[in-house]
């Protein structure tokens, strides 16, 4: 059923990309093509500098958020990238180039962060400006949010719930002759960068996807063979099949690839460790030795 699911996603993923992109089968090469005479030499260029810079197993979440780039400065405009925001976010040009994190999107890269704020932007262009935020991890419906003043009974009011997510929640005037709200669910709607940014990144998947005149190629080199076969001997015990894994491990190619396969997301919980430990192998990270042994602990 899991596996079944994730197909689902990734047919569903490959629909709103071919809708808003014309692509079957995305990839980095076709989206930098799209890219590069919507956004120009220079910030294509600058932003390719950031994809570079990020690990291989973020690099997919990189060309999503280029994605969103994309669709978003389609709909606004090139003049988007040049807009003082107000306050202390400085206009996306400055973003891209000085790649400075700002509260509150530090947790984010710099591509995502460009990324949520123009699938904000595209989200009020199209039905205004939100008159509060709600957490949709509680799916209460009733008085999530103080009603601004002078609104009436029926009447529907934007509200946010993510980048470029959001819902509507309708005034109604309670029992007691107070007025409140409940949220519509079947509203909820995201922005067309949004919708960009999270179908290319399920239908391209992890990769490997290698940049156009990339060289060396960071995924040719060459991974330890005993943390390889421990992983590998791990994934097998666990439900992976030989065809999911491929004959060996031997490049770091061969292990995004694998684990693009074995759809880990969609298993038992226990495969978020052998996550942590493909990924510090892919990434060369100093960590490898301390997640193989969280492996075997576990």
């Amino acid at each position: 059923m899991r596996q079944a699911r994730a197909e689902d996603a990734r047919t569903e993923a490959r629909r709103i990309v071919r809708s808003l992109l014309g692509e079957e089968r995305p990839t980095a090469g076709r989206l930098i093509g799209d890219v590069r005479p919507v956004l120009g030499d220079e910030r294509t260029e600058r932003a390719l500098e950031l994809v570079r810079g990020a690990r291989l197993t973020r690099r997919s979440a990189e060309l999503a958020a280029l994605a969103a780039l994309l669709v978003g400065t389609r709909e606004l405009g090139t003049a988007w990238w040049e807009r003082p925001r107000g306050g202390k976010p400085p206009p996306p040009d400055e973003v891209v180039r000085t790649a400075v994190a700002i509260e509150p999107w530090t947790d984010l890269t710099t591509l995502e962060m460009l990324a949520a704020w123009i699938a904000d932007d595209a989200a009020d262009e199209l039905w205004g400006a939100p008159v509060a935020q709600v957490d949709l991890n509680s799916w209460q419906a009733e008085d999530r949010f103080a009603l601004p003043p002078g609104v009436k009974p029926g009447r529907r009011l934007v509200v946010r719930f993510d980048a470029g997510g959001r819902l509507d929640a309708v005034v109604i005037r309670r029992a007691d002759d107070e007025l409140g709200s409940n949220l519509d669910f079947h509203s909820l709607r995201y922005s067309r960068p949004a919708e960009a940014q999270w179908s290319w990144g399920v239908a391209a998947g992890l990769g490997p996807h290698r940049l156009p005149g990339e060289s060396p190629d960071p995924y040719a080199r060459e991974v330890p063979e005993a943390a390889a076969a421990v992983l590998r001997a791990w994934a097998v015990r666990h439900g992976a099949t030989r065809e999911q894994l491929g004959d060996r491990w031997e490049t770091v190619g061969d292990v995004v690839a694998a684990i693009e396969r074995v759809d880990w997301m969609w298993r038992s919980g226990e495969w978020f460790g052998w996550w942590r430990g493909a990924s510090a192998l892919v990434d060369d990270s100093a960590y490898l030795p301390y997640r193989l042994e969280e492996l075997a602990a576990g």
